[in-house]
């Protein structure tokens, strides 16, 4: 039985800042995915991932970011990373979400996010809007990287998130835009949809939960 659905933030909830990425790319003249292949390269431990975990500052990141890249061949710096990342709520995710807390199902968001600029232990960056700070509140628990020093794909990032909903795995859905972070979820025992087309996501998950989400 289900009894709770977990959604990532970026790329679920919000419009996917790979977006951003791209048009910042083509505006640039650097090679399309470059930004998402200077995330993938050496993933656990490079600035973009201790960035999520807290472990730098924004000018410590802006200053590694722009020497992967530059390894890589086009140096970024940091800062243009982080300016990308604003993305748009989408408002038929959130009908979905308010649906699926109305039919009683426990919620939780799982985000890999950064920290403000002003405070490394403070204020997430699902704070500095009030939109986002809105559809936040509507979850019964948030697990923020940013706060608890691990990260998706890290199993104990998804175990936390359950023990905090007093839920096991496998009587979870979760929502995610990248593969990635789907594969461990999945070992785990939860149910895992793939966020490409959120029209079709949200009809996979009403299919799962058997429930109207539209």
């Amino acid at each position: 039985m289900i009894r709770a659905v977990l959604w990532d933030f970026g790329g679920v909830i919000l419009s996917s800042p790979f977006e951003a990425f791209n048009r910042y790319e083509h505006d640039r003249g650097l090679p399309r995915d470059f930004l998402r292949r200077v995330n993938a390269s050496n993933a656990d431990a490079n600035a973009w991932a201790r960035m999520e975990r807290a472990e730098l500052t924004h000018e410590g990141f802006d200053v590694a970011f722009a020497a992967e890249s530059s390894a890589l061949g086009h140096e970024v710096p940091g800062s243009d990373v982080l300016a990308l990342l604003a993305g748009n709520v989408r408002q038929k995710m959130v009908t979905a979400l308010d649906r699926v807390i109305a039919a009683g199902l426990k919620t939780a968001c799982l985000t890999n996010n950064v920290v403000r600029p002003d405070s490394l232990t403070d204020a997430s960056t699902t704070d500095w809007r009030p939109d986002v700070a809105a559809v936040m509140a509507k979850f019964d628990v948030v697990v923020e990287s940013s706060k608890l020093g691990i990260r998706k794909p890290e199993p104990a990032f998804y175990r936390t998130a359950c023990e905090l909903l007093g839920v096991e795995p496998d009587e979870c859905v979760f929502l995610d835009d990248l593969g990635i972070n789907l594969k461990p979820a999945r070992q785990l025992g939860m149910t895992t949809i793939k966020v490409d087309d959120p029209a079709t996501a949200i009809a996979e998950l009403a299919t799962v939960l058997d429930l109207d989400l539209a």
